[in-house]
């Protein structure tokens, strides 16, 4: 039998793999279909296309599953989400006009390309789609300079050929 700890390891594991797993959906249906459910809502009047593409299963974890995440993971978890659940708000109760619709769908779907960028940071990517995700940013870049002056290395040599 596996030691407590190494239990709890894997059930975090598996708990991000699924995070990781419904995030990428939502925003690759989002990808997908944000242009074209605008269009279904403009001519048909039904919200339902609208929230089919922001359906998460978020809303099925149990507060254990979660906490066993690192509080800095579950902080992302919730960050994604929130923006996710008000996304999923006004598309349930807006009153724009398509147009309208669209404008403030781009702009909340932006950000939620951030928080996800975010989260799949602090969780990884799903299983089998490549490698944890490194957030890192080039502060400086060091460039290797030859000598100059007195301290050339070849200048000492040509210096000796030349006596």
């Amino acid at each position: 039998m596996a030691p407590k700890r190494q239990k709890k390891a894997t059930a975090a594991q598996r708990v991000r793999h699924l995070l990781a797993l419904d995030a990428a959906r939502v925003m690759a249906r989002l990808e997908k279909r944000q242009g074209e459910v605008v269009t279904l809502f403009s001519r048909l009047r039904d919200r339902e296309p609208l929230l089919a593409m922001v359906h998460s299963w978020f809303g099925t974890a149990t507060f254990a599953e979660l906490a066993t995440l690192e509080p800095f993971e579950q902080a992302a978890a919730h960050a994604f989400h929130d923006l996710l659940d008000e996304l999923r708000w006004y598309l349930t109760y807006t009153e724009d006009m398509p147009l309208t619709v669209q404008s403030t769908l781009d702009q909340l779907v932006r950000r939620l390309e951030e928080a996800h960028r975010v989260l799949v940071t602090h969780i990884g990517p799903p299983s089998g789609r490549g490698a944890p995700v490194v957030d890192a940013e080039v502060v400086a870049r060091a460039v290797k300079r030859e000598p100059v002056g007195a301290d050339a290395p070849g200048l000492a040599r040509r210096r000796e050929k030349a006596r």
